[in-house]
């Protein structure tokens, strides 16, 4: 027992620490490395933020909420989180547990009776904690492709019966959309209110998040909202690059919201500022233990199911030595080090958030176009970040002796 308190505090001790000077040195680079790497790929606006101990130690914006350069992004413009809203629908699930208000070991069908498989009692056997961890043992993705149709939610759902499960819950990982769009009846059963009611009586208001919402008619409301562009193409520039290649610049096209991933709001439905994400990152770094409690966060970033395929991620792969997924959340070994992330992507948007509990220190980037630029933008803070203050792990072997 003595061995283990003193490895403990030795991993404290060797824990990375960051000053005020240190993280204000860092926004001032990586800011002007956002704004070139967003001009190259001709991204028409977006926005980051870092946050440390307990506040904001670095926000910035980029460009304009459209094409037509109509408006700059500022602090406040709203965005699409897409699958960055599952880390509020897993918090909130887990709150409610937590609660004793629902249990995680409840079936999916106690709360969508009509969600069956093609394999006799496959659906019963899938428990709400494995549509949190997207450990179901659904294939991947499963019927995604119906939300881009004139699908109701309770047709895709009775669609299911069609579907023979890939593996036992808990087995294998398979990330859902849809899947994770059934926890709305579950946490509206719960206190029977809407989703995005509760949402914000239980997360949004407590946390000032003033520029968050839930689905297609909040952002249609808002006045100061992104606007999401895809690309149309890439065309050749007279400019080369070191090795001689004529350097290609894309061309976006500003599109129309579209209600689509609306349709399953735990996945995907929420909208938000970058200075709501501040918040958000805030408090998941455990400095509103009035909203988010201690062991809400601890049963949140527990391992569960591992993600191998992360592991190849591009602009990641170099950093990362093992990866698993939480209830709402990744867990990376990044350079050996936990790193508590998410991405989203949805039609014309790009999201990103993580947080480093060794650090305490959380960083998350918004852009309105579908580019991968957002993936390397953000792996290169969470390389420079450690890169700069951490300190070298501790060797417990030698340690104990």
């Amino acid at each position: 027992m003595v061995i283990r308190v003193c490895c403990f505090l030795l991993l404290l001790l060797c824990f990375p620490t960051l000053s005020a000077n240190n993280i204000e040195q860092l926004n001032s680079t990586f800011s002007k490395q956002v704004n070139s790497q967003l001009s190259q790929s001709s991204i028409p606006g977006g926005a980051y933020v870092m946050v440390q101990h307990g506040a904001i130690a670095g926000l910035e914006t980029f460009g304009y909420i459209d094409k037509a350069k109509s408006d700059k992004v500022n602090e406040h413009t709203v965005f699409r989180l897409a699958s960055v809203s599952k880390t509020f629908a897993a918090t909130l699930t887990t709150m409610l547990a937590q609660e004793q208000q629902l249990t995680l070991s409840d079936p999916i069908t106690k709360y969508v009776p009509d969600f069956t498989l093609a394999e006799v009692g496959a659906a019963q056997k899938i428990q709400l904690k494995h549509i949190l961890s997207h450990s179901s043992g659904l294939m991947p993705n499963a019927y995604d492709n119906l939300l881009h149709e004139n699908w109701s939610m309770n047709k895709i759902i009775n669609r299911f019966d069609r579907v023979t499960p890939i593996c036992q819950p808990e087995k294998c990982y398979g990330y859902q959309n849809i899947a994770y769009g059934m926890l709305q009846p579950v946490i509206e059963a719960s206190q029977d209110k809407s989703y995005a009611a509760l949402l914000k009586e239980r997360v949004f208001t407590p946390l000032d998040m003033t520029d968050a919402s839930v689905g297609l008619k909040a952002y249609r409301a808002q006045v100061n909202t992104a606007k999401p562009h895809v690309l149309r193409k890439r065309v050749r520039t007279q400019t080369k690059d070191k090795q001689g290649r004529y350097i290609r610049k894309n061309v976006w096209r500003t599109v129309k919201v579209t209600a689509d991933f609306y349709k399953v709001a735990p996945a995907a439905g929420i909208n938000a500022s970058i200075t709501d994400l501040a918040k958000w990152l805030i408090a998941n770094l455990g400095y509103a233990p009035q909203v988010l409690s201690p062991t809400l966060l601890t049963e949140l970033t527990t391992p569960r199911i591992r993600t191998q395929k992360d592991l190849r991620k591009r602009y990641w792969r170099e950093y990362l030595t093992d990866a698993h997924y939480g209830y709402g959340w990744r867990i990376y070994q990044f350079k050996g080090r936990p790193i508590v992330y998410h991405s989203g992507w949805v039609a014309g948007f790009r999201a990103e958030i993580g947080y480093s509990p060794d650090l305490d220190v959380g960083f998350a980037i918004l852009i309105n176009a579908e580019s991968n630029i957002i993936n390397k933008i953000s792996s290169q803070f969470w390389s420079q970040a450690y890169d700069l203050f951490a300190q070298p792990l501790p060797d417990l072997a030698k340690s104990t002796h």
